[in-house]
């Protein structure tokens, strides 16, 4: 698959698990300040849940072009809007949201944003990012997982593209116009759509189960077929690569990614590693190896990748490790 380059991306951690309003800013991450006109600005909240905001620029023929996108959209009703708010960030011009998987984390905030752009916007989602899920434990307890509404994301202005295989933004231009007008592919942004499963140790979600015909008829659903990740190519840099959960695995997503574009060369890898939790974390061991070979240039876990995986990667890859944070805005 041809990904083209970019010439950069502003990564926006809008909603994230941490908020550390002490952390400095570098040459690649950007925080925001505590102070401002001799005041402490207002404090951005941390939830359980993910949502950040990418912005590509690239050269396409003769211009600069920049784009604007969602991923993901947070565990609360308004903590992406608060937070957009704090911050200073205009939810308006977003072009395209892209859901990267079904579970309330990370679409909980999805009304209240369409809410707030006003206006028909493309939402563009795995078809199993629908289904009804449930988690059920070991001990027999069960709990309803959120869900997302078909009718009310269409009643909101959301135009749904239910996608399970490679797709890019921006739209293509001979998707939008006829083929007397269409321009060349502008395949910038890769969405990764479903991610085969390959290694051993990278299990998905083994307490998901899904309706079949109503909520008496349970059947395991480990896989989360639905999670999807997005990729980018830096110009001389190589892959960025970034994941919401990142339930597929992160080896298997970043070996997809290096499958499917022909790029090895890894920059960077963000967002949720989902190694927290019981069951979790003893892939632990395996998956830091695994990045050790990747050899990324920076790592930047998030959300659900948990401190005890995050503190292995600082002590073993301490230069390649790099602190999220609500409002940080990472710069490649």
């Amino acid at each position: 698959m041809n990904l083209q380059e970019i010439d950069n991306v502003k990564i926006t951690i809008l909603v994230e698990n941490i908020t550390d309003r002490l952390l400095s800013s570098s040459s690649i991450v950007k925080r925001p300040p505590m102070v401002s006109d001799q005041r402490i600005t207002k404090s951005p909240i941390a939830e359980h849940g993910f949502s950040a905001i990418l912005e590509i620029t690239y050269h396409y023929g003769n211009t600069i072009k920049t784009n604007k996108f969602l991923f993901d959209t947070g565990v609360s009703k308004d903590g992406i809007i608060y937070n957009s708010d704090v911050l200073g960030i205009n939810l308006t011009d977003i072009e395209t949201i892209i859901l990267s998987h079904g579970h309330f984390d990370h679409i909980s905030g999805l009304i209240s944003t369409l809410g707030r752009i006003k206006k028909p916007i493309e939402i563009i989602v795995h078809p199993d990012a629908f289904l009804r899920r449930w988690l059920v434990f070991p001990n027999g307890n069960k709990a309803r997982m959120d869900s997302l509404n078909e009718e009310e994301i269409l009643q909101a202005g959301g135009i749904i593209r239910k996608i399970d295989q490679i797709s890019f933004l921006p739209r293509n231009e001979n998707e939008i116009k006829s083929k007397k007008e269409s321009k060349k592919a502008n395949n910038k942004l890769m969405i990764t759509g479903e991610i085969p499963r390959v290694t051993k140790f990278e299990k998905g979600f083994p307490l998901q189960y899904k309706e079949e015909k109503n909520e008496f008829d349970l059947i395991p659903d480990p896989l989360v077929k639905d999670d999807q990740a997005l990729i980018m190519n830096i110009k001389d840099k190589g892959l960025i690569i970034l994941t919401g959960c990142g339930h597929a695995g992160i080896v298997n997503t970043i070996n997809y990614a290096k499958g499917v574009t022909g790029i090895k060369k890894i920059y960077s890898v963000i967002g949720g590693f989902h190694l927290s939790g019981q069951g979790y974390e003893e892939s632990i061991p395996l998956t830091i190896a695994e990045l050790k070979k990747q050899d990324p240039q920076y790592i930047i876990p998030c959300h659900c990748t948990g401190w005890k995986a995050a503190n292995e990667i600082i002590n073993t890859m301490p230069e390649k490790f790099i602190q999220t944070s609500v409002g940080s805005i990472f710069c490649f």
